[in-house]
């Protein structure tokens, strides 16, 4: 399925890839020992069949420690941040929220602000003469005691290109409500939550983001699934902590092949979301991690149409409803709305023009 001619937005990405080849390079600028390899075809390989096989949500975040390792400058950050831009420019996305982890990149020195003040000016870079707009979510760490210092310095940089606060890592045993000073704060000063639940956790940690912590979206969602009964019929009935994410239009930040690869889903044809698209949840695609998944926007939606014969009408939806549950200001998802999204995606769909005769003078074409 072609994406250049489909703009789409998205709303995940954590944290930001890096080329295989920039990692090689910092590696050997940054004294860092430890990749498996310095050929960045097979450093590629390595790190996405690492991730590919755990089928565990641990595990497979392990893989990080490459990508995290070698982003601890200040000149590696911003190249590697650029880098993101330009590349999800390249594959049409005109939209995103890039998540990752402040508190990763310190071991070198760097403070906390220096951090986000280093990628923000990489994608303001790489953002820079193409159609993409480029946004940071501020993500910190459930598994440490740093998250109201994060949230405090996501509200610090909301008028510098940050849009919002999130929480990541391994879910099981570290409950979201953990940071519930955090969440608070973050509401308090008015400004925008999603958290990762219901991917390596069930229907508590989906509870608990939503109704203590206030999530605006959920960082995958996926067993949300487990509220929502198939009846012998084949007519649904929806449990109430689903039917609430659903009536409220709590987004479902979806990321089907890192779903597969951390066991969230067993495969792309039997991922929760051609349920869940069918019943009308607020649905939305994304990559999660690039690198470690081996994927793009575009073939996730391509894995999407082969696997539940998803059209453009289909992946407009979805691109919309990602739009609409962007954290950027409302007038700015509008506008990328009619003057973006649906003119792009009228002309993909629109039928082929073809050559006729030109007609006789003072004739025209019925």
């Amino acid at each position: 399925m072609a994406r250049q001619s489909t703009p789409a937005p998205a709303l995940t990405g954590s944290p930001f890839r890096a080329r295989p080849a920039t990692i090689v390079e910092l590696a050997e600028q940054n004294g860092y020992r430890s990749l498996p390899t310095t050929d960045p075809a097979e450093l590629g390989g390595l790190i996405s069949a690492a991730a590919a096989q755990h089928g565990n949500l641990e595990l497979y975040l392990e893989t990080f420690k490459h990508t995290v390792g070698v982003m601890q400058t200040r000149d590696a950050l911003i190249r590697v941040a650029a880098e993101c831009a330009e590349d999800l420019a390249a594959d049409g996305v005109v939209y995103a929220e890039v998540r990752f982890a402040p508190e990763l990149h310190v071991t070198a020195g760097l403070n906390l602000d220096e951090v986000v003040e280093a990628v923000l000016e990489g994608f303001a870079a790489g953002s820079s003469g193409r159609p993409i707009r480029v946004y940071a979510l501020l993500t910190a760490m459930r598994t440490a005691a740093r998250s109201l210092e994060i949230a405090e310095l996501a509200v610090r940089y909301r008028d510098s290109g940050v849009v919002g606060f999130d929480i990541a890592g391994a879910e099981a045993g570290n409950r979201p409500s953990r940071h519930l000073d955090a969440f608070q704060y973050v509401a308090r000063e008015n400004f925008h939550i999603t958290i990762h639940a219901g991917e390596g956790f069930g229907l508590p940690s989906i509870w608990e983001a939503v109704q203590w912590c206030g999530a605006e979206r959920l960082g995958h969602g996926v067993r949300i699934i487990d509220d929502i009964s198939v009846l012998p019929d084949g007519t649904t009935q929806l449990g109430r902590l689903a039917s609430f994410v659903r009536d409220r239009r709590i987004a479902l930040e979806m990321c089907p092949t890192s779903n597969v690869h951390t066991g969230a889903a067993p495969s792309i044809k039997e991922h929760p979301i051609g349920l869940l698209r069918a019943l009308s949840f607020r649905v939305t695609v994304n990559t999660d991690n690039r690198l470690m998944s081996g994927v793009t926007l575009s073939s996730e939606f391509a894995a999407l149409s082969d696997a539940f014969g998803y059209g453009l009408s289909d992946v407009q939806w979805l691109t919309i409803n990602a739009m609409k549950s962007a954290f950027a200001p409302f007038d700015e998802r509008l506008a990328l709305i009619n003057t973006v999204i649906k003119p792009g995606f009228a002309s993909a769909m629109a039928p082929p023009v073809t050559n006729r005769p030109a007609a006789p003078i003072g004739e025209r074409w019925p």
